[in-house]
């Protein structure tokens, strides 16, 4: 049934059932529900046994640490159209239901769109939008006529230039709502159109509008047509854009043009989340003083947009979401933000951090409340090389409290001891991310395969030798277009040789992995390798050492095929014999090198009309800046892929290619857990030693944890050992799981910076083990660490703050925490400067909780340089050592799991 029109100009108007638009002001509650989940109990049994001298012998603490009310709240909120939307009637979808994961504590981050009651979706095209599919934007103000809802000019929407996505078009008159009125320019003869623009008005823009006046008197731009026809708006004398602005560009925009909906009618996203950082237009998590001192961040909306099989005027999608008939059945969504900024005082002297980017979100979450106290210090974390910091940290001059996941190396340093206190704070892991959506293949794919195209692939394993493909430029794609590649085989299109273009391709993956895989087209260099960042790190070395520990990747490393033939780079080799060096490829190694020479020549003179620069592997495939950028970058399907080579620039260059779209992104990226969970990316599942493949989640880390043992060089440090009983007989444990530790020469000179140092220890590990999203919180991709670890912790930071290592751990005791207890059953240390306690300041006890054994003795042996009036501690006692080498109990771990 068509909808009425008014008198007059023959403009449709929106007449409903005789009542006001004023009527239909809608504002949604907001609730914040405490979960309520189950106990996660754990109790690790098994000792390590006799020492063959009958000294001491080694006990394995695994009881986890307790805690008190878990302090998780969920901030999801779901809205239907039937409730929420502005009109739910004659809406595309009657019975839309959509979830967002989270909507406070927010930060510039990804969060989850997911929905039920769509209808399957079709793919856009160049000229239509697609059908029965969702747009989702930002926005940051909200419309005065409809309370509840985000005006639609201040959504971040149209950037990507795609047909339905656009802010402005060509219209005819009678299909004009009167809500868009105020917008539209009607045609004043056949060669200038009715034109529809809706403007976009920024946080940031000068001479903002008066929202008290009516809709008509709002208009910023006169909206026209140049001579031309082109749609545009008028300022003055300029014609202005409305899709391309100095505030939001396709290489900025966080709109999703398209998330499409499966046979089942659900469908799921994430979305990046924009901070006033990221986008000065919309000014998310602005700090805003409150009457009473405090400071909140500015709000935000996120706008959800039903679209089905045609527009007002039109049988297809080819018109703007803005535009009222697609905008009134609009769901809404208010989000809140932590403000921005690190919130200390003002002229309080800085901390310096140093070390492994895996505590980064942790610490971000800290921040806050470690400025507190009398030793509270705003902390700087430089992420770096975690060997060289800790080096720094062990000596007695003043340095960077160093974050490691390894113990110091004693080739670097002049002690016959190691003078460091470790100090675990936290628990987490080195993660693989993905975003592969479906690209079915036309024939071989079935109906039912055909109609998925578009939609995302949710699973994905990998064995440590497709790791070690990934990270070894050895499928073809990973090489330069028109390079020579036949040193993998490769020869030609007719003659590709035996190593398959993408992993996709690789019948090693398509072996483990869901059969609809293998009916993908899928290619692209962003599929041939993951995303991997820059500089040396722990983590690097963890990966490498992931791969080695396994046979079949470290005979494929050392030149033999695999069972379809495919065969490592040689230049990636680590045998002599292959590797085109004349020497093997240093495996582990603490970064991810780009080790092929490999390079497209310069074609600009020989072909000046068509030819293009020179295109090496580090220009085919560039380095991410971290490993929670990579996160990003697979958030924003951007896979760093090299452009088209512009000759007209000067000088001329290789463009950017902009980021895939949902519905057509391909990329792997190598990350951390809490970055994966930052930005809501899928991530890989991997075999880990026991045969099983596990995703990085709190249980599996957990249980990882509750799997490792002592580092045969530092029993102080533990590790998950690929080959050891423990972690072959843990099939829940995720392979890649690390701890961090705090680590310093309690012999530091500076009194001060010790003693703020001992203090975020004691904060971390006691106070800052309650998983949430709160300022203080255990950020996601983190497990709380276990009450032994907890005992070492607060044991290293009186040694810190005491300014000498105390005499021995072996008495300790980690007896469960009562209701206002600290973790472990011990005492908090510290002086009375010591950092104020929030409420729900301990690890949950509903949560997964790691449990594990005790990392040996903190303390190393007496130097020649220790004091007299502070003698350290003798070295671990060798009954523990022999006994750690003789056997290990297998650790067993009885978990309940999260009530939904």
């Amino acid at each position: 049934m068509s909808p009425p029109r008014s008198a007059g100009r023959g403009i449709r108007s929106r007449s409903r059932s005789g009542r006001s638009l004023s009527l239909w002001k809608h504002t949604i509650a907001w609730r914040h529900s405490r979960i309520t989940r189950a106990t996660a109990a754990g109790l690790v049994t098994g000792l390590l046994t006799a020492s063959l001298l009958g000294a001491a012998g080694a006990v394995v603490d695994a009881e986890p640490a307790a805690a008190a009310d878990d302090g998780l709240t969920s901030s999801a909120v779901t809205v239907t159209n039937k409730e929420d939307a502005i009109a739910p009637d004659d809406a595309p979808f009657p019975d839309l239901e959509v979830t967002v994961s989270q909507t406070s504590d927010l930060v510039s981050q990804g969060i989850r769109v997911s929905w039920k009651g769509g209808k399957p979706s079709e793919r856009p095209s160049s000229t239509v939008g697609g059908t029965n599919f969702l747009q989702i934007a930002q926005c940051w103000g909200e419309d005065p006529d409809n309370p509840g809802h985000p005006d639609r000019r201040t959504c971040v929407y149209g950037g990507t230039l795609g047909a339905g996505t656009y802010r402005d078009g060509s219209t005819d008159a009678e299909d004009v709502a009167d809500e868009d009125l105020a917008y539209t320019h009607f045609s004043e003869s056949f060669f200038s159109p009715t034109y529809t623009g809706i403007p976009f008005v920024a946080a940031n823009s000068a001479g903002e509008v008066d929202e008290t006046k009516a809709p008509a008197d709002r208009v910023l731009n006169n909206l026209t047509t140049n001579a031309q026809g082109d749609v545009v708006q008028k300022t003055g004398d300029a014609y202005v854009d409305l899709n391309t602005n100095q505030f939001f560009t396709a290489y900025t925009t966080n709109e999703v043009k398209w998330a499409g909906t499966g046979a089942d009618g659900t469908g799921s996203v994430p979305f990046e989340v924009q901070t006033t950082t990221q986008s000065t237009a919309l000014g998310c998590g602005s700090p805003i003083e409150q009457s009473g001192g405090s400071v909140v961040g500015q709000s935000c909306w996120l706008v959800i947009i039903p679209r089905g099989q045609g527009d007002s005027g039109s049988n297809e999608i080819n018109r703007s979401g803005l535009w009222w008939d697609a905008w009134e059945h609009h769901l809404a969504v208010k989000l809140d933000f932590k403000p921005v900024g690190v919130r200390c005082e003002i002229g309080e002297a800085e901390r310096q951090l140093a070390g492994s980017e895996l505590i980064s979100e942790a610490m971000g979450s800290w921040q806050p409340e470690l400025c507190k106290g009398d030793n509270g210090s705003p902390f700087v974390l430089s992420d770096g090389r975690e060997a060289d910091a800790l080096v720094k940290a062990a000596g007695t001059d003043p340095s960077p409290l160093a974050f490691t996941s390894r113990p110091l190396d004693m080739n670097r340093v002049a002690a016959d001891a190691d003078p460091v206190a470790y100090a675990p704070v936290a628990l987490s892991g080195i993660a693989i991310s993905f975003s592969i959506d479906r690209q079915p293949h036309p024939q071989n794919a079935s109906a039912e395969e055909r109609a998925r195209e578009g939609l995302p692939m949710t699973e994905l394993k990998l064995t440590p030798r497709l790791v070690a493909k990934l990270l070894t430029a050895s499928y073809v794609d990973a090489l330069p277009d028109n390079a020579d590649k036949s040193h993998i085989g490769y020869k030609s299109f007719t003659d590709p040789g035996k190593n398959p273009r993408t992993i996709v391709q690789d019948k090693e993956f398509q072996a483990i992995n869901d059969p609809e895989w293998s009916k993908q087209i899928i290619v692209g260099a962003s599929v041939a390798d993951a995303l991997a960042p820059t500089g040396r790190s722990d983590l690097a070395v963890r990966l490498w050492e992931y791969v080695l520990a396994d046979r079949a990747a470290r005979a494929w490393l050392n030149g033999e095929p695999d069972e379809n033939g495919m065969i490592v780079n040689p230049w990636y080799s680590t045998n002599s014999e292959v590797n085109p060096n004349g020497v093997p490829l240093a495996l582990p190694t603490d970064g991810f090198p780009k080790a092929d020479p490999i390079e497209k020549p310069d074609q600009t003179v020989s072909n000046p009309s068509n030819g293009t620069g020179a295109v090496n592997l580090v220009t085919w495939r560039p380095f991410t800046r971290s490993f929670a950028d990579s996160a990003y970058r697979v958030l924003r399907g951007d896979g760093l892929v090299l452009g088209e080579w512009d000759k007209i620039a000067k000088p001329p260059k290789f463009q950017t290619q902009p980021r895939q779209l949902f519905g057509s992104q391909k990329v792997i990226g190598l990350t951390t857990a809490p970055s994966s969970e930052l930005y809501q990316t899928a991530t890989a599942a991997l075999r880990n030693p026991a045969g099983e493949y596990v995703a990085p989640t709190r249980d599996s880390i957990a249980a990882g944890a509750a799997a490792m043992t002592p580092n045969p060089q530092q029993p102080k440090i533990l590790e998950f050992s690929y080959t050891g009983a423990a972690a072959q007989t843990a099939p829940a444990a995720y392979p890649l799981t690390m701890p961090v530790y705090a680590a310093l020469n309690p012999r530091q000179t500076d009194i001060e910076e010790r003693a703020a140092y001992a203090d975020l220890i004691r904060y971390a590990v006691q106070h800052g083990q309650a998983p949430g999203t709160d300022v203080g919180q255990l950020p996601p991709g983190y497990a709380p660490i276990p009450a032994a670890w907890v005992t070492q912790a607060l044991a290293a930071a009186d040694a810190i703050e005491k300014g000498s290592l105390p005499p021995s751990l072996s008495g300790t005791t980690n007896g469960a925490a009562g209701p206002g207890s600290p973790i472990g059953g011990t005492t908090q240390s510290g002086g009375a400067g010591g950092l104020t306690q929030p409420s729900g300041a301990s690890a949950s006890a509903t949560e997964p909780v790691a449990s594990g054994a005790a990392a040996g003795e903190l303390t190393g042996a007496a130097t020649a340089a220790d004091p007299e009036s502070g003698p350290l501690v003798a070295a671990v006692p060798l009954g523990i050592v022999i006994g750690l080498a003789a056997a290990m109990a297998v650790l067993i771990v009885s978990r309940v799991g999260r009530r939904a």
